[in-house]
């Protein structure tokens, strides 16, 4: 694979991860406020850094430019979220 294909692959994977972490934060923070279970809010939140950790290390492997596409999704996917809890 050339390197554009594969930092464009990098930006997808990136935005997708992003997204899933993004929401997922959500749902963390409303089992720390709404009285949930502190050890299920704790599992959930290590589960969504272990896995933005491993999309990134994944990435990582592939070379430096598909890690910064990577990277560029998850940002671009924050402001998707963000723009979009507004809105609601």
């Amino acid at each position: 694979m050339t390197m554009t294909l594969l930092s464009l692959l990098g930006l997808a994977v990136g935005l997708v991860a992003g997204t899933l972490h993004f929401l997922t934060l959500r749902r963390v923070t409303a089992l720390y406020l709404g009285g949930g279970s502190p050890a299920r809010a704790i599992a959930l939140q290590l589960a969504r850094l272990a896995l933005l950790t491993a999309v990134l290390a994944g990435l990582a492997w592939l070379g430096a430019a598909p890690l910064l596409a990577g990277a560029l999704g998850v940002v671009a996917a924050r402001h998707l979220v963000l723009r979009r809890g507004k809105e609601a």
